[in-house]
């Protein structure tokens, strides 16, 4: 580390009556920031603040993405000496980052250290289920130990930065960002942005296996019209905070170290320059203290919104709108220094922004040791660890929903004579990672074929046929596909989308199976041979002619590296399916948006009545509803009770709910809780979930489940936009699904 910033620590902390400790990384003598107050901390940034020219204050600011051109990365090299470059994205590995850490940290003025930064969205080299399967699991403590690998993997790999969590609520199947979220529900978004938060930071950022997590998009990129990406959001305040809000507060509460501003505007604004959302509710409202981010080149097309002229016109308004970080784009470092100097940007504005960004290095513990993440030896034994593979096979496996399975088609029999597994999707290791893979190799992953053939036994006779591409129109496939189905004793048809056809920039206008693939299901049902749908995909589908035909259906999703012993677990019968949807599946997509915690109109949808909202072609219920799952038991619930009849605002609630386990089987439930405020100042939804809890059940044994109900769960935005519970009667909903539950009521009173 240079002798100025030494020189910088010992000043502080002597002043401050600090012990010095010595400094391990580059050998040089040293002090220490780990474990010192805020204030202590910001002492210490102040002063390096002091001496920082104005390039080199921009150049914290400055995110560029790694390049292996050779004169890119020649050019990096000296931005870094030059003290130019304050992060990077794309690129990781112990030694190259350590390589690029020496650099900035020995032969730049400053020696301050760099930040190296990725989209860690679902594991690292162990990939986990894509993030809207692993909301299918409701299960945030499984979730959270997901993130806790990735965190691991990760920065053994030099990472000290995550682009996630994704916290967006969808009510749009069509978006392709669907699959990096939670999906439609805030309550559920809420407990899974937490969750990934907590795995990924964990108790103490300055360790050495923790990254700094970054909830994003802010704010309501989920909302985006017509489900395009990157498209105009125009909602209400009212809906933004009471929908897409919620997960990035929560995320905040769990110590979220950094935001991600969104692509969209909202009302007129774009979100990259809207000083509103940023400044006055994230950083003063919510009292953010972090860093925000650019997304990639979001300060750029600021001139595409239109509303601004020039780079440097864009640039200012991205950074006194609140955004501390340009990534890609280089504005802030190629133009607003020269508006600095005439006068047109404050350097407060600045000084604040790299505040922030050298705050975040602090914490990291970068300022200590720069290479406490840049150890080769712990990179190649942490990748794939055995414990971390186990619980890759264990989140996909509580990933897994079942849709359907009449005549209890599955589990499935080991000792089957013959099997035919057909499908395009069903040997296809890339897709079953999903999007955003991170380090994930195709050669990692055990597909669903594979996992099969591993399951049944040595006298199995497993064939295998493609029968289409997921997209195209080669029918040739399909009579030979055919044939095989024919001499089998059952058939496993795995179908849905590959990993590229959800993520970013990747929304499609119909929801049905791509391609053939509904051709051939039709053409295999016609053999008479039972037929079980394994889907993979990354948002509902609209698989209505599957539903009404076919025994069985296997919402799997994309689930990682482990997907094949995952999927053939469920399959066989090791293990009994749990998950429930975090999202609505609409019967077509005609019906979109549709969502379950939606608002009544002043005539409510009624078959029996012609002038009420509804469609004339369909019904407006939807094929699978939010919170639903079967299993291969049963459930019983009853004894809902609640502990008063009426309370205060300032009291709690208890419900309490038997679950009785009245199958053959033991399984995992998830206890879901909705609340109905009946009449209000402003309307309500018909329901929204405030509880849930996944439980184990016995065969034969009832559990007890209790849920307390606080203020929190009952409050509203008022007509002045306060947040307020307001006295009246409340409806109490416990099921397993948002559909099929148990009621009860309540009374508020003053």
């Amino acid at each position: 580390m240079k002798r100025i910033v030494n020189q910088i620590f010992a000043l502080v902390l002597t002043s401050l009556s600090l012990h010095l400790t010595s400094y391990a990384g580059s050998g040089n003598n040293s002090t220490s920031l780990i474990g010192v107050s805020s204030g202590q901390a910001n002492a210490f940034v102040d002063s390096l603040l002091s001496i920082m020219t104005l390039e080199e204050k921009f150049g914290q600011l400055n995110q560029q993405r790694w390049s292996s051109d050779s004169v890119e990365t020649a050019e990096y090299r000296t931005a870094i000496r030059n003290g130019a470059i304050g992060s990077f994205l794309g690129i990781h590995g112990a030694e190259v980052t350590r390589d690029l850490q020496r650099i900035a940290v020995e032969d730049s003025r400053l020696g301050i250290p760099l930040l190296f930064a990725h989209d860690v969205i679902h594991g690292f080299r162990t990939i986990f289920p894509m993030p809207l399967a692993e909301a299918s699991s409701w299960d945030p403590d499984a979730v959270e130990k997901s993130a806790r690998i990735a965190a691991v993997e990760a920065t053994a790999a030099g990472l000290h930065w995550t682009f996630a969590p994704m916290v967006d609520i969808a009510r749009d199947p069509r978006w392709g960002r669907i699959v990096e979220g939670s999906g439609e529900d805030p309550f559920l978004g809420s407990a899974m942005a937490a969750a990934r938060v907590r795995g990924f930071q964990g108790d103490d950022l300055s360790a050495a296996n923790t990254m700094l997590a970054c909830a994003k998009h802010f704010a309501a990129y989920g909302g985006a019209e017509g489900g395009r990406d990157y498209n105009t959001v125009d909602i209400s305040e009212r809906t933004l905070r009471e929908i897409y809000l919620p997960p990035f507060h929560a995320a905040l509460k769990a110590g979220a170290a950094t935001f991600m501003a969104a692509f969209n505007e909202i009302g007129g604004i774009p979100m990259h320059a809207n000083g509103y959302l940023i400044n006055e509710m994230l950083r003063g409202e919510w009292s953010f203290d972090g860093l925000v981010v650019s997304d990639y080149t979001g300060v750029m097309e600021l001139q595409r919104h239109g509303i601004g002229a020039t780079p440097a016109e864009v640039g200012m308004a991205a950074l006194q709108a609140g955004v501390d970080v340009d990534m890609v784009s280089a504005i802030y470092i190629n133009d607003l220094p020269e508006m600095v100097r005439t006068g047109k940007l404050s350097k407060t504005a600045v000084d604040e922004a790299v505040r922030r960004v050298l705050r975040v290095k602090v914490r990291v513990g970068l300022f200590e040791d720069p290479y406490r993440y840049c150890d080769p030896q712990r990179e190649q034994t942490l990748m794939l660890a055995p414990s971390h593979l186990s619980h890759a096979r264990e989140i996909a496996r509580k990933s897994i929903v079942l849709l359907k399975n009449d005549r209890q088609t599955l589990p499935l029999s080991k000792e089957i004579k013959t099997l035919a597994v057909i499908g395009p999707l069903a040997d296809d290791r890339w897709s079953s990672m999903g999007s955003w893979a991170a380090a994930g190799r195709p050669e990692d992953v055990t597909t669903v074929l594979q996992g099969i053939r591993n399951t049944v036994s040595p006298e199995t006779k497993v064939l295998y046929a493609q029968g289409c591409e997921v997209q195209g129109s080669d029918r040739s496939g399909i009579q030979p596909a055919v044939n095989l189905a024919k001499k089998s004793d059952a058939v496993i048809l795995v179908s849905g989308e590959t990993a590229n056809m959800s993520g970013e920039a990747s929304c499609r206008s119909t929801l049905d199976l791509p391609g053939l693939q509904l051709e051939l299901a039709q053409a295999i049902h016609a053999t008479g041979k039972p037929v079980i749908v394994v889907l993979m995909n990354g948002r509902p589908l609209t698989i209505a002619w599957l539903a009404e035909n076919v025994p069985a259906i296997l919402e799997t999703w994309f689930l990682g590296v482990q997907m094949g012993p995952a999927v053939a677990d469920v399959l066989f019968g090791d293990y009994n399916p749990g998950g429930k949807l975090p999202v609505t599946f609409p019967q077509t997509v005609g019906q979109v948006p549709i969502y379950y915690n939606h608002k009544n109109t002043g005539r409510p949808s009624r078959d029996d009545d012609y002038f009420t909202s509804k469609y004339l072609d369909l019904p407006s219920t939807p094929l699978y509803p939010f919170g639903f799952g079967l299993s291969y038991t049963e459930f019983a619930y009853n004894n809902l009770k609640l502990s008063r009849a009426t309370m205060k605002a300032s009291d709690t609630l208890k419900v309490s709910v038997e679950v009785a386990n009245v199958g053959r089987r033991s399984g995992d439930e998830v206890v879901q809780l909705y609340i109905l405020d009946e009449a209000a100042s402003i309307t309500r939804p018909v329901k929204q979930l405030t509880g849930f809890q996944r439980i184990q059940v016995a065969v034969g044994e009832k559990r007890s489940v209790e849920f307390t109900v606080t203020a929190d769960a009952l409050a509203l935005y008022n007509r002045g936009m306060k947040r307020v519970v307001e006295p009246g009667t409340f409806s109490v909903f416990v099921g397993g699904n948002s559909v099929e539950v148990l009621e009860e009521r309540f009374t508020v009173v003053e």
